[in-house]
């Protein structure tokens, strides 16, 4: 239970800027006492004290507003950015130096049974209100948009955006963890701006193939006045 108590103060003093202190982050943050009272409520759960380990981690859950079940399988250097709403199931499994935001659910999709809940790899960021469902496995440096519901395995190093979930990235491999939640790709806008173009493209060559065919009208029409011109002068 204690093996991890620095991994876990580390990746507050990391990862938030607002945190100045390993005292601040002891005595201050709902999400680093919700992480250490579960590994407490995770041995509980392995030495078969199961009701006991319930009951730490509903009061978890009042204390902080971060529902943890104690089933579940945390790696080192967990860290839950306000975490309040944020759920975690029985049979979920995160890796090392995860970072899940305000919302995050970890959730099953009420037809699974025995394995429920996602995997999630290392050095993965989960952003605000994202929902990730089933017992599948999101890859190692991946990043989940805010607001994603992810229903189908994520490869490493992939960012996924939308409802539902689609892998807008691959292979965009990075050194540490990027919190940035702002600078991902939107395939709807992306969608949108390619059909204004293309939408732009035909009406130009549209405009063209107007002025082509006025072009030619006129040209009918001179001859034809020129024809029935030369005509008039015959007849007189």
């Amino acid at each position: 239970m204690f093996k991890h108590l620095k991994s876990d103060i580390q990746a507050v003093l990391d990862r938030d800027p607002a945190a100045r202190s390993a005292l601040e982050v002891v005595l201050c943050y709902p999400s680093f006492r919700a992480v250490r009272r579960h590994r407490r409520a995770h041995w509980l759960w392995t030495h078969n004290l199961k009701l006991l380990a319930r009951i730490v981690s509903q009061r978890t859950r009042q204390l902080t507003g971060i529902e943890i079940h104690p089933g579940a399988s945390i790696g080192e250097g967990l860290f839950i950015d306000h975490g309040t709403g944020v759920v975690i199931g029985e049979t979920a499994e995160l890796g090392d130096n995860v970072t899940l935001y305000q919302g995050v659910t970890l959730g099953g999709t009420g037809k699974d049974v025995g394995k429920r809940h996602p995997t999630i790899g290392d050095n993965v960021v989960v952003g605000s209100g994202a929902k990730v469902l089933g017992p599948f496995r999101v890859g190692s440096g991946s990043k989940i948009g805010a607001g994603a519901i992810v229903l189908k395995e994520v490869p490493p190093h992939s960012t996924v955006v939308g409802n539902p979930g689609r892998v807008v990235r691959m292979n965009n491999e990075r050194v540490g963890i990027d919190l940035d939640q702002v600078h991902l790709p939107d395939p709807v806008k992306e969608h949108i701006m390619a059909l204004s173009a293309r939408v732009e493209e035909l009406e130009r060559c549209l405009a063209c193939e107007r002025r082509a065919q006025d072009a030619a009208c006129a040209e009918r029409a001179e001859r034809v006045r020129i024809l029935k011109e030369e005509q008039r002068n015959e007849a007189l």
